[in-house]
Protein backbone atom coordinates (compact mmCIF):
# COMPACT_ATOMS: atom_id res chain seq x y z
CA UNK A 1 0.00 0.00 0.00
CA UNK A 2 0.86 3.64 -0.52
CA UNK A 3 -0.03 6.51 0.78
CA UNK A 4 1.94 10.12 -0.59
CA UNK A 5 4.33 7.93 -1.71
CA UNK A 6 5.60 6.35 1.25
CA UNK A 7 5.65 2.62 1.02
CA UNK A 8 3.51 0.87 3.96
CA UNK A 9 4.19 -2.74 4.78
CA UNK A 10 1.98 -3.00 8.11
CA UNK A 11 1.35 -1.06 11.23
CA UNK A 12 -1.58 0.89 13.22
CA UNK A 13 -4.48 1.67 11.39
CA UNK A 14 -3.51 3.98 8.29
CA UNK A 15 -7.55 4.94 6.96
CA UNK A 16 -7.88 8.48 5.87
CA UNK A 17 -10.18 10.00 7.76
CA UNK A 18 -7.48 8.64 10.87
CA UNK A 19 -6.65 12.33 12.32
CA UNK A 20 -2.94 10.86 12.17
CA UNK A 21 -2.03 7.82 10.07
CA UNK A 22 0.77 5.49 10.93
CA UNK A 23 3.08 3.09 8.22
CA UNK A 24 5.78 1.24 8.18
CA UNK A 25 8.69 0.74 5.36
CA UNK A 26 10.49 -2.55 4.97
CA UNK A 27 13.42 -0.74 6.54
CA UNK A 28 12.02 0.09 9.78
CA UNK A 29 11.01 3.19 9.32
CA UNK A 30 7.77 4.40 10.72
CA UNK A 31 6.09 7.11 9.08
CA UNK A 32 3.35 9.12 11.25
CA UNK A 33 1.56 11.62 9.74
CA UNK A 34 -0.97 15.07 11.42
CA UNK A 35 -3.73 14.06 9.27
CA UNK A 36 -5.99 17.33 8.79
CA UNK A 37 -4.78 18.98 6.17
CA UNK A 38 -8.23 21.54 5.71
CA UNK A 39 -7.09 22.72 9.23
CA UNK A 40 -3.41 22.81 8.20
CA UNK A 41 -3.24 20.16 10.97
CA UNK A 42 -3.80 22.40 13.43
CA UNK A 43 -3.31 21.37 17.27
CA UNK A 44 -6.75 20.05 18.56
CA UNK A 45 -9.29 17.82 17.49
CA UNK A 46 -8.04 15.27 19.12
CA UNK A 47 -4.75 14.98 17.19
CA UNK A 48 -2.45 15.14 20.12
CA UNK A 49 -3.83 11.96 21.66
CA UNK A 50 -3.83 10.21 18.45
CA UNK A 51 -0.01 11.17 17.74
CA UNK A 52 0.74 10.05 20.82
CA UNK A 53 -1.09 6.32 20.37
CA UNK A 54 0.49 6.30 16.74
CA UNK A 55 4.31 7.24 18.53
CA UNK A 56 3.82 4.39 21.37
CA UNK A 57 2.87 1.68 18.85
CA UNK A 58 6.41 2.66 17.29
CA UNK A 59 7.82 2.49 20.43
CA UNK A 60 6.63 -0.75 21.26
CA UNK A 61 7.12 -2.59 17.96
CA UNK A 62 10.42 -3.90 17.60
CA UNK A 63 10.31 -3.44 13.99
CA UNK A 64 10.24 -0.51 14.06
CA UNK A 65 14.22 1.44 14.60
CA UNK A 66 13.19 4.99 13.54
CA UNK A 67 10.43 7.50 13.55
CA UNK A 68 9.50 10.03 10.72
CA UNK A 69 7.03 12.61 11.82
CA UNK A 70 5.48 15.19 9.15
CA UNK A 71 2.14 16.51 7.87
CA UNK A 72 -0.27 16.05 4.87
CA UNK A 73 -1.15 18.88 3.15
CA UNK A 74 0.73 22.24 3.05
CA UNK A 75 1.39 22.88 6.69
CA UNK A 76 3.58 20.53 8.98
CA UNK A 77 1.51 21.69 12.17
CA UNK A 78 -0.03 25.38 11.96
CA UNK A 79 -0.08 25.79 15.81
CA UNK A 80 -3.30 25.42 17.97
CA UNK A 81 -6.56 25.17 16.54
CA UNK A 82 -7.39 29.11 17.38
CA UNK A 83 -11.63 27.62 17.76
CA UNK A 84 -10.30 25.25 20.81
CA UNK A 85 -8.20 28.55 21.76
CA UNK A 86 -11.10 30.74 21.88
CA UNK A 87 -12.98 28.31 23.67
CA UNK A 88 -10.58 28.00 26.30
CA UNK A 89 -9.86 31.84 26.61
CA UNK A 90 -13.75 32.35 26.83
CA UNK A 91 -13.85 29.48 30.27
CA UNK A 92 -14.66 31.47 33.41
CA UNK A 93 -12.13 31.71 35.91
CA UNK A 94 -13.90 30.22 38.41
CA UNK A 95 -14.07 27.31 36.35
CA UNK A 96 -10.61 27.04 35.58
CA UNK A 97 -8.28 26.53 32.35
CA UNK A 98 -7.52 23.41 31.47
CA UNK A 99 -5.47 23.50 28.15
CA UNK A 100 -4.30 19.71 28.54
CA UNK A 101 -7.71 19.76 26.36
CA UNK A 102 -5.97 20.75 23.55
CA UNK A 103 -2.43 19.69 24.25
CA UNK A 104 -3.38 16.28 25.09
CA UNK A 105 -2.61 13.98 27.95
CA UNK A 106 1.36 14.28 27.44
CA UNK A 107 3.90 17.39 26.51
CA UNK A 108 5.70 17.85 23.17
CA UNK A 109 9.00 17.04 25.24
CA UNK A 110 7.36 13.54 25.10
CA UNK A 111 9.35 12.35 22.37
CA UNK A 112 12.73 13.01 23.92
CA UNK A 113 12.21 10.56 25.89
CA UNK A 114 11.60 7.76 23.44
CA UNK A 115 13.91 5.29 22.47
CA UNK A 116 14.06 5.61 18.94
CA UNK A 117 15.17 8.87 16.97
CA UNK A 118 12.68 10.75 15.49
CA UNK A 119 13.17 12.76 12.80
CA UNK A 120 10.81 15.76 11.74
CA UNK A 121 10.07 16.12 7.81
CA UNK A 122 8.64 19.95 7.90
CA UNK A 123 6.60 20.03 4.65
CA UNK A 124 5.02 23.94 4.85
CA UNK A 125 3.61 26.08 8.13
CA UNK A 126 5.37 24.87 11.05
CA UNK A 127 4.10 27.45 13.84
CA UNK A 128 3.53 27.89 17.91
CA UNK A 129 2.83 24.24 19.58
CA UNK A 130 3.54 22.87 15.89
CA UNK A 131 7.55 24.21 15.72
CA UNK A 132 8.26 23.31 19.73
CA UNK A 133 6.46 19.33 18.64
CA UNK A 134 9.60 19.83 15.74
CA UNK A 135 11.85 21.22 18.13
CA UNK A 136 11.63 18.17 20.34
CA UNK A 137 12.34 15.98 17.51
CA UNK A 138 15.91 14.83 17.06
CA UNK A 139 16.63 15.44 13.57
CA UNK A 140 14.22 18.16 11.63
CA UNK A 141 14.34 18.54 7.48
CA UNK A 142 12.28 20.99 5.95
CA UNK A 143 10.56 22.03 2.63
CA UNK A 144 11.98 25.11 0.77
CA UNK A 145 10.22 28.23 1.76
CA UNK A 146 8.42 26.58 4.86
CA UNK A 147 7.26 29.46 7.11
CA UNK A 148 7.89 29.47 10.92
CA UNK A 149 7.18 31.30 13.89
CA UNK A 150 7.07 30.88 17.78
CA UNK A 151 3.93 33.40 17.86
CA UNK A 152 3.65 32.97 21.48
CA UNK A 153 4.70 36.67 22.43
CA UNK A 154 1.91 37.82 19.97
CA UNK A 155 -1.05 35.81 21.04
CA UNK A 156 -0.27 37.02 24.60
CA UNK A 157 0.68 33.23 25.72
CA UNK A 158 4.24 32.58 26.77
CA UNK A 159 7.32 29.97 26.02
CA UNK A 160 5.04 26.94 25.87
CA UNK A 161 5.85 23.24 26.67
CA UNK A 162 9.80 23.63 26.72
CA UNK A 163 10.54 25.63 24.34
CA UNK A 164 12.76 28.08 26.50
CA UNK A 165 14.94 25.09 26.97
CA UNK A 166 15.27 23.61 23.29
CA UNK A 167 15.11 26.21 21.36
CA UNK A 168 18.52 28.25 22.95
CA UNK A 169 20.05 24.74 22.75
CA UNK A 170 19.89 24.45 19.10
CA UNK A 171 19.93 27.91 17.72
CA UNK A 172 22.01 30.23 20.63
CA UNK A 173 20.73 32.55 23.17
CA UNK A 174 20.98 35.23 20.70
CA UNK A 175 19.26 34.19 18.32
CA UNK A 176 16.51 32.19 20.49
CA UNK A 177 15.50 35.43 22.01
CA UNK A 178 15.02 37.36 18.95
CA UNK A 179 12.26 34.35 17.76
CA UNK A 180 10.89 34.00 21.05
CA UNK A 181 10.54 38.08 21.60
CA UNK A 182 9.52 38.98 18.30
CA UNK A 183 6.58 36.41 17.50
CA UNK A 184 8.31 36.99 14.10
CA UNK A 185 8.16 34.92 10.80
CA UNK A 186 10.99 33.37 9.48
CA UNK A 187 11.85 30.69 6.75
CA UNK A 188 13.01 26.95 6.54
CA UNK A 189 16.14 28.79 4.84
CA UNK A 190 17.17 31.18 8.13
CA UNK A 191 16.50 28.00 10.17
CA UNK A 192 19.05 26.22 8.49
CA UNK A 193 21.32 28.98 9.16
CA UNK A 194 20.29 29.35 12.73
CA UNK A 195 21.13 25.56 12.95
CA UNK A 196 17.71 24.42 14.06
CA UNK A 197 16.88 22.55 10.24
CA UNK A 198 19.51 20.25 9.48
CA UNK A 199 18.59 20.46 5.42
CA UNK A 200 16.22 22.69 3.33
CA UNK A 201 15.10 20.15 0.82
CA UNK A 202 12.81 21.55 -2.22
CA UNK A 203 8.91 20.39 -1.93
CA UNK A 204 8.98 17.57 -3.93
CA UNK A 205 11.72 15.71 -3.04
CA UNK A 206 11.54 16.16 1.12
CA UNK A 207 10.09 12.91 1.84
CA UNK A 208 12.66 11.39 -0.61
CA UNK A 209 15.50 12.70 1.37
CA UNK A 210 14.18 12.23 4.64
CA UNK A 211 13.37 8.66 4.33
CA UNK A 212 16.73 8.19 2.78
CA UNK A 213 18.11 9.25 5.80
CA UNK A 214 16.25 7.59 8.11
CA UNK A 215 16.42 4.51 6.25
CA UNK A 216 19.94 4.63 6.52
CA UNK A 217 19.71 5.42 10.17
CA UNK A 218 17.68 2.58 10.49
CA UNK A 219 19.62 0.16 8.68
CA UNK A 220 23.78 0.91 9.76
CA UNK A 221 22.85 2.03 13.60
CA UNK A 222 22.53 -0.12 16.14
CA UNK A 223 18.94 -0.06 18.03
CA UNK A 224 20.59 -0.20 21.25
CA UNK A 225 23.33 2.44 20.68
CA UNK A 226 20.46 4.99 19.37
CA UNK A 227 18.31 4.29 22.51
CA UNK A 228 21.44 4.82 25.20
CA UNK A 229 23.10 7.85 22.69
CA UNK A 230 19.27 9.56 22.69
CA UNK A 231 19.54 9.33 26.02
CA UNK A 232 22.91 10.73 26.92
CA UNK A 233 22.03 13.52 24.43
CA UNK A 234 18.69 14.76 26.14
CA UNK A 235 19.96 13.98 29.88
CA UNK A 236 23.59 15.09 29.75
CA UNK A 237 22.32 18.70 29.12
CA UNK A 238 21.08 18.62 33.02
CA UNK A 239 24.55 17.15 34.06
CA UNK A 240 28.01 18.63 34.90
CA UNK A 241 31.11 17.68 32.74
CA UNK A 242 32.36 15.54 35.24
CA UNK A 243 29.22 13.57 35.88
CA UNK A 244 28.85 13.41 32.03
CA UNK A 245 32.15 12.02 31.36
CA UNK A 246 31.60 9.45 34.10
CA UNK A 247 28.69 8.39 32.96
CA UNK A 248 30.00 7.65 29.18
CA UNK A 249 32.42 5.72 30.36
CA UNK A 250 30.02 2.89 32.58
CA UNK A 251 27.46 3.32 29.50
CA UNK A 252 30.64 2.77 26.81
CA UNK A 253 31.74 -0.32 29.02
CA UNK A 254 28.06 -1.74 29.45
CA UNK A 255 27.62 -1.25 25.30
CA UNK A 256 30.77 -3.77 24.69
CA UNK A 257 29.66 -6.38 26.21
CA UNK A 258 26.34 -6.09 24.14
CA UNK A 259 25.92 -8.68 21.07
CA UNK A 260 25.92 -5.65 18.93
CA UNK A 261 28.99 -4.19 19.62
CA UNK A 262 30.90 -7.30 18.56
CA UNK A 263 28.78 -7.42 15.19
CA UNK A 264 29.11 -3.87 14.60
CA UNK A 265 33.16 -4.32 14.89
CA UNK A 266 33.08 -7.87 12.96
CA UNK A 267 31.44 -6.24 10.03
CA UNK A 268 33.40 -3.88 10.29
CA UNK A 269 36.01 -5.86 9.14
CA UNK A 270 34.04 -7.82 6.85
CA UNK A 271 33.55 -5.03 5.18
CA UNK A 272 29.78 -5.59 5.20
CA UNK A 273 26.66 -4.18 6.20
CA UNK A 274 26.05 -4.87 10.09
CA UNK A 275 22.80 -6.90 11.11
CA UNK A 276 21.77 -5.83 14.56
CA UNK A 277 19.11 -7.14 16.43
CA UNK A 278 15.94 -5.47 17.39
CA UNK A 279 15.38 -3.34 20.20
CA UNK A 280 12.87 -5.39 22.67
CA UNK A 281 9.59 -3.75 23.38
CA UNK A 282 9.79 -2.51 26.81
CA UNK A 283 7.69 -0.16 28.95
CA UNK A 284 10.07 0.36 31.51
CA UNK A 285 12.94 3.16 31.42
CA UNK A 286 15.65 2.86 28.15
CA UNK A 287 18.33 0.36 27.98
CA UNK A 288 20.05 0.18 31.49
CA UNK A 289 23.61 1.21 32.78
CA UNK A 290 23.97 -2.01 34.09
CA UNK A 291 26.13 -4.40 31.93
CA UNK A 292 24.46 -7.33 29.79
CA UNK A 293 25.42 -10.72 28.50
CA UNK A 294 27.61 -11.27 25.66
CA UNK A 295 31.05 -11.78 26.10
CA UNK A 296 32.64 -13.22 22.94
CA UNK A 297 35.41 -11.74 21.32
CA UNK A 298 36.17 -10.18 18.80
CA UNK A 299 38.37 -11.74 16.15
CA UNK A 300 40.36 -9.50 15.14
CA UNK A 301 42.71 -7.74 17.55
CA UNK A 302 43.61 -5.02 14.63
CA UNK A 303 43.31 -1.05 15.07
CA UNK A 304 42.14 0.87 12.45
CA UNK A 305 40.22 4.58 12.07
CA UNK A 306 36.63 4.18 11.85
CA UNK A 307 36.47 5.54 8.86
CA UNK A 308 39.04 2.98 7.09
CA UNK A 309 37.18 0.14 5.27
Amino acid sequence: MQRNGVEATGGADSSSDSAVLYELRESGVAVVTLNRPERLNAWGDGLASALYERLDAAELDEAVRVIVLTGRGRAFCAGADMGELDSIGNASSSAGIDVSVLVGERFPSFVTTMRKPVIAAINGACAGIGLVQALMCDVRFAAAGAKMTTAFAQRGLTAEYGVSWILPRLVGWGPALDLMLSGRTFYAEEAAELGMVKEVVAPDDLMARTLEYADAMAVSCAPSSLAVIKRQMYSDALRDLDEISARAEKLMQASMLRPDFIEGITAFFEKRRPDFPPLAATSGAPISDAREPGTAKLRTAQTTSHFDR
